[in-house]
C-alpha cells in the first residue's frame, strides 16, 4: 500500500511535501470517466503511461509531455500551448501545469515558482485524496520543485526545460523561437532598453526592478533619432527591448511610422549575436494610431502577427492597444475579438478625450509576468503578500479563446 507522509523542508520557509511512494500502489478501482482511466490502465493493464494523454485520458496520442512522463493527444496540445504562459494578477500562472485546465488550483508555494495544479489531476495521477492533503497544509512544493523526481504516476522529466523548448518549437508552428526557461539560481536581473514609452513602473510594480533603480538596469530614450548600433552596444547588452507609439492625444514630432521603423532599427542594435543561448525578448506596441498599411509592415518587419489587447467594462471596451511580441503568451492574452471599425471609433473617441488616456504601458503590463520564468524578480507589494499570505488553493480564471 503507498504510504503517504508530510515532510517538513529545513528552509527559510518551512513548505511540505506530499511523498507518495511509487514502488507498491494500491490498483485503483475501475474507471468511471475517461481521466481515471489513466491509473487504471498503467496500474491494472500495464499499459506505458507515454502511451496515453495524461491531461484526459484518451489513447489518441499526438506528442509527449514536455514536463512529465506521459502522452499528450492533439486537442490538449493545443490548449497547452496557448495557456502554459497565462498568468493571473496574482502572479501565478493562470491554469494547471500539467492539463492548461482545472476549476480549483493547487497554487506552489516555493516563493520562486509560479505554477498551479488541478484537483483533478493531482488525484489521478499521484493519489486519491492528495488534493485534499495538499488544501490542509500551510505550506506546499509543487512536483517541478520537489527534490524527488516521482510522486504516484506523475513522473517529471529529465531536463525538463529542455523538452519545453524542443516542444513549443516543435508544435507551437511560430516563426518565433522560445527560449528555454532558467533555473532559479541562474537567473539574473533583467536589462531593459524602452524607447518612447517608458516602462519603468510597470517593471517595478511587477518586481522586475528593485525601487529606485540606476539607470544600468533600464534605459529609457524618447528620441534615437542620432542613435548607432555602437551605442547600444555599449549601453548593453539588453534582455528586453520594448517601444510604442505615443498615446493617442499626445503632441508628436514625428508621424506615427516613424516609431515603428525607428524601434526596428534599433531592435536590430540589441539583439545578441546569432548562435547566442541569451534569453531576449522584445514588444512594440501600437496606441491605435498606425495605419492599416503601417500595421501590414509591422508585421513584416517583426515576423509576427500583432494582437489586440482590450480593457473591457462591462460591454463597453475603454481601451485597446495591438500589439507585437516575442514574449511568450502575448497571443494568448486578447480578449473577444473586435472589428476594425469598432476600433477606428474607439480611437476617434480617446481622440477627442481629455485628458489624453492613460499610456499603453498599463494595458500590457501582465504580458512581461512569463519573463519570471528567465529573469530575477525582487520583492515588490505584489510578490510580498503572496509569499505571506500562505493560500493555498485559487480557482482559475476562465478566458475565452475562441
Amino acid at each position: 500500500m503507498a504510504a503517504a507522509l508530510v515532510v517538513d523542508l529545513e528552509a527559510e520557509h518551512s513548505m511540505d511535501v506530499i511523498l507518495v511512494g511509487s514502488s507498491e500502489l494500491s490498483s485503483p478501482p475501475s474507471p468511471r470517466s475517461r481521466r481515471d482511466l489513466v491509473a487504471y490502465e498503467v496500474q491494472v493493464n500495464q499499459r506505458d503511461i507515454e502511451d496515453m494523454c495524461i491531461c484526459c485520458g484518451s489513447f489518441q496520442v499526438h506528442t509527449q509531455h514536455p514536463l512529465f512522463e506521459g502522452g499528450m493527444c492533439a486537442p490538449c496540445k493545443d490548449k497547452f500551448l496557448e495557456c502554459l504562459f497565462l498568468y493571473d494578477d496574482d502572479g501565478y500562472q493562470s491554469y494547471c501545469s500539467i492539463c492548461c485546465a482545472g476549476e480549483t488550483l493547487l497554487i506552489c508555494e516555493n516563493p520562486d515558482c509560479t505554477r498551479c495544479y488541478c484537483f483533478e489531476c493531482v488525484d489521478t495521477l499521484v493519489g486519491p485524496g492528495t488534493s485534499g492533503r495538499v488544501h490542509a497544509m500551510s505550506n506546499w512544493v509543487c512536483f517541478l520543485c520537489l527534490p524527488f523526481p516521482r510522486s504516484g504516476l506523475l513522473q517529471r522529466r529529465r531536463k525538463w526545460r529542455g523538452w519545453l523548448k524542443a516542444f513549443y518549437d516543435r508544435e507551437a508552428k511560430s516563426p518565433l523561437e522560445m527560449y528555454k526557461t532558467v533555473p532559479v539560481w541562474k537567473r539574473e536581473p533583467v536589462r531593459v532598453l524602452s524607447l518612447f514609452g517608458d516602462i519603468k513602473k510597470e517593471l517595478t510594480s511587477l518586481g522586475f526592478l528593485e525601487s529606485g533603480s540606476g539607470p544600468g538596469r533600464l534605459r529609457h530614450l524618447d528620441d534615437v533619432t542620432d542613435v548607432v548600433r555602437r551605442d547600444v552596444e555599449e549601453w548593453g547588452p539588453f534582455d528586453l527591448t520594448y517601444g510604442s507609439t505615443p498615446p493617442l492625444g499626445h503632441t508628436c514630432d514625428h508621424p506615427p511610422g516613424w516609431y515603428l521603423f525607428q524601434f526596428h532599427r534599433v531592435l536590430q542594435y540589441a539583439r545578441p549575436r546569432r548562435g547566442s543561448q541569451q534569453p531576449f525578448f522584445w514588444m512594440f506596441v501600437d496606441n491605435l494610431v498606425l495605419t492599416e498599411e503601417d500595421r501590414a509592415v509591422a508585421t513584416r518587419f517583426l515576423e509576427t502577427d500583432p494582437v489586440t489587447i482590450q480593457h473591457v467594462r462591462g460591454r463597453t471596451t475603454q481601451n485597446a492597444v495591438h500589439v507585437w511580441s516575442s514574449i511568450p503568451a502575448v497571443r494568448s492574452r486578447h480578449s473577444a475579438l473586435v472589428s476594425q471599425e469598432e476600433l477606428a471609433l474607439l480611437a476617434q473617441d480617446r481622440q477627442r478625450a481629455k485628458p489624453p488616456a492613460q499610456g499603453p504601458a498599463a494595458l500590457v503590463k501582465n504580458c512581461f509576468l512569463p519573463l519570471r520564468e528567465y529573469f530575477k524578480y525582487f520583492s515588490t507589494e505584489l510578490t510580498s503578500s503572496l509569499q505571506m499570505s500562505h493560500y493555498t488553493v485559487k480557482t482559475a480564471t476562465k478566458k475565452d479563446f475562441s
